[in-house]
Formats: C-alpha cells, sequence, structure tokens
C-alpha cells in the first residue's frame, strides 16, 4: 500500500506541476513549486526505496504469502474432495461445510472491497477530471499542450462513468457486503446457540445453518445475474 500510494502522489502531483506551470507560469506559482518538487521528489523517493526493500527481501522466504494462500486454498479444497470421496456421514460433512464458511466469508469480502474500490477510483476520476476540465476549458487563451490535457481529461471522465453505470460496482459491493453480514450472523448465532440455532440437538442445528448458508448464497447468484442482465431485462429476473 505504501509503495502504490507514494507512486500515486508521484504521478497526480507531476501531472499537476506540469499542467499549472504551462498554464500559470513559473514565476507566478513559484512559492508552490517549491513545496511541490520535494513533495514529489520524497514521494517518487519512497516509492522507489520500498520496492527496492520488497525486491531484496523475496530471497530471505520460501513462499510468499500469496504461494502459502493458495497452497491453503488447495489443501481445503482437497479435504472437501476427501470427505465426498469416503462417504462420510451426513452430520460430518455439515460439521466440513461448517468449517468451510470463513473462508466464504473472506472471499465475499474481498471480491466486495475489490468492487468498492474500483468504484471510488471512478467517481474520483469523474469528479477531479469534472473540475479539472472545466478549469482548463474556462482559460482565455488556452494553449496548445492544454488543449490535448483537457481532450485527455474529458475523456477519462467519460469512460470512468461509462464503466461506473455499466459495470455496476457500486452495487455489486453492497450486494456481497450484505450477503456475508448475513452469513457472518448465521455463523455467530451458530456458535452462540441463540435464535434460530437454540436447538439443543446439534444435527438439527447444522442443518438449519446449511441451508440458511445455501439460501443466502443463492440470493446472491440471483443479485449478481440481475446486476448482469440489460436494465429493460432486469423486471423479468427478479
Amino acid at each position: 500500500m505504501t509503495r502504490w500510494l507514494s507512486g500515486a502522489l508521484a504521478i497526480v502531483l507531476l501531472f499537476a506541476f506540469v499542467v499549472a506551470n504551462v498554464a500559470v507560469g513559473w514565476s507566478a506559482i513559484a512559492l508552490a513549486n517549491k513545496i511541490a518538487i520535494p513533495v514529489f521528489a520524497l514521494s517518487a523517493g519512497t516509492f522507489l526505496a520500498v520496492r527496492s526493500m520488497e525486491q531484496a527481501s523475496k530471497g530471505h522466504f520460501k513462499m510468499t504469502a500469496r504461494e502459502l494462500k493458495i497452497e491453503l486454498e488447495a489443501a481445503e479444497e482437497l479435504r472437501l474432495l476427501d470427505a465426498a470421496r469416503l462417504g462420510l456421514p451426513v452430520p460430518d460433512r455439515q460439521y466440513s461445510y461448517k468449517d468451510s464458511i470463513p473462508a466464504e466469508l473472506e472471499s465475499l469480502r474481498k471480491d466486495g472491497k475489490k468492487y468498492r474500490r474500483k468504484h471510488n477510483v471512478a467517481q474520483s476520476v469523474i469528479i477531479v477530471g469534472s473540475l479539472g476540465g472545466t478549469a482548463v476549458s474556462a482559460l482565455a487563451d488556452t494553449p496548445a499542450p492544454l488543449k490535448y490535457w483537457a481532450m485527455g481529461i474529458t475523456f477519462a471522465v467519460g469512460a470512468a462513468a461509462g464503466f461506473t453505470g455499466y459495470y455496476k460496482w457500486r452495487e455489486r459491493a453492497f450486494y456481497l457486503q450484505q450477503t456475508a453480514d448475513d452469513i457472518e450472523r448465521h455463523a455467530t448465532a451458530f456458535d452462540l446457540g441463540i435464535y434460530p440455532y437454540d436447538d439443543p440437538d446439534e444435527p438439527t442445528r447444522l442443518a438449519k445453518l446449511a441451508k440458511e448458508i445455501e439460501l443466502l448464497r443463492v440470493e446472491q447468484r440471483k443479485r449478481e445475474q440481475q446486476l448482469d442482465q440489460p436494465h429493460e431485462g432486469s423486471a423479468e429476473v427478479v
């Protein structure tokens, strides 16, 4: 995060530095340049330093966190396959299903954060681009380089707005987070033995938990299908 944030800040500062000096002139914003240049150098240096440390640390570990996560996911899949192949009793399979709930929650929240991040980036481009494009276009005598910048900003704003409306990242993130919260609520109620999992019979509680989780997963798939459909076909999907 430090590497990418510092790199993004360096790019934004460089862009603002070039645009401001072309539009206004070096002498008019000399004070701002004296502040922006050291900050840009610090951001670029932080990006390079963190990247160098990451490259140097690769040789000290046998496996990366990503590789360990992949191995863990593969082991969990093998455990589920072994349980199905051995023909274990239904309660054992239900326990195995319950153990997979944390991984399901992590996957849902990870996807939700991904869509939320895309939506926030697109909205930031729309807001900043709209203001920047308006400011550049409002200049009386717009130099030739700024005209190209204004064209690029307008294109970026239009593309961000189009992608946001087509892919519906905000809605996808909302539904994923809602499903994850509902699943976590049922899992917590099961662990605490509270309603609707206050039945003393353990197999009954497990069966009820599996039923509720599957209903939530089916509902989430229906929502995803609804978001993938064109606007005029949404009513039919519902």
